[in-house]
């Protein structure tokens, strides 16, 4: 079972980077290697993955109602609107990083999970995005969302499986890479977090349901409150200050996680 202040640690960590460009897995590491925790277990995973989902559900609730509302009226011959035509390339978006990651998750989490390639991938997707970011400020207002840039963006949403490259950092880099700027790319990441997460959320029910392990509900009912609520702030917080700082800060940050990573290997 779960230590209560480890529970609290990692709830905590998951929430803060499940959506900023700077890698859950890559935060997840360090306290594995400095202090010797174990794997915090499926249930815990699958207690995170709830809280973080229930924060981005939360935050865009007005949002998800509208998209909703939109694309039912388009199912009944309503036409199409902008708000039915995201609800198509959420889902569009989702298929190439759903597809690989159940032919080759399993391989990944068994073969790429190591210190080396997520200090690695750490240092080199945020350099990207600090590139990125440079170029963003370059073209302004930046292009309109389109189903080719939606499929783009899922497309590299699939290097996310691989550990220390960040789901919400590599969607983001490669939303600004295409020409959008730093709001809407943003948000569109956020929103495409919906059905990534809830999917793999739903795995690993299911992969727990199938076992036998005791559940500690104090552990599971604190890392669901711990790392939504830190995810919903986190959400709010990043979103008001983009303009102002950019993501430069968190390239920064992420080149010295990456030395972090890099000592912690060669130790």
């Amino acid at each position: 079972m779960i230590d209560i202040y480890q529970a609290l640690f990692l709830a905590l960590v998951q929430g803060l980077t499940e959506f900023l460009p700077v890698s859950s897995s890559a935060h997840l590491v360090i306290p594995s290697l400095v202090m010797g925790w174990t794997d915090q277990g499926l249930a815990f995973d699958v207690a995170v993955h709830v809280g973080t989902l229930i924060a981005v559900l939360f935050y865009y609730r007005e949002d998800l109602m509208r998209m909703a509302d939109g694309w039912l009226r388009s199912l009944r011959g309503g036409g199409a609107c902008d708000d039915s035509r995201l609800v198509w390339y959420l889902g569009l978006a989702t298929v190439p990083a759903g597809v690989v990651g159940l032919l080759a998750g399993n391989f990944i989490e068994a073969n790429l999970r190591t210190l080396p390639v997520i200090a690695t991938t750490t240092l080199l997707f945020g350099v990207l995005l600090g590139l990125a970011d440079r170029r963003s400020t370059a073209t302004g207002v930046g292009r309109p969302l389109g189903l080719t840039i939606a499929i783009l963006i899922g497309c590299a949403q699939v290097l996310a499986l691989v550990p220390g490259v960040s789901r919400s950092g590599v969607t983001m880099t490669a939303a600004l890479l295409l020409g959008m700027n730093r709001q809407s790319s943003a948000r569109f990441s956020f929103l495409l977090s919906i059905p990534i997460i809830a999917s793999a959320g739903l795995l690993k029910t299911w992969e727990l349901a199938g076992g036998s392990a005791v559940v500690d509900w104090v552990s599971l009912g604190l890392g669901v409150i711990v790392s939504g609520l830190a995810a919903y702030f986190c959400i709010a917080i990043f979103l008001r200050l983009l303009n102002k700082v950019g993501f430069m800060p968190f390239v920064y940050y992420r080149i010295v996680l990456a030395a972090i990573l890099y000592a912690l290997w060669l130790v």
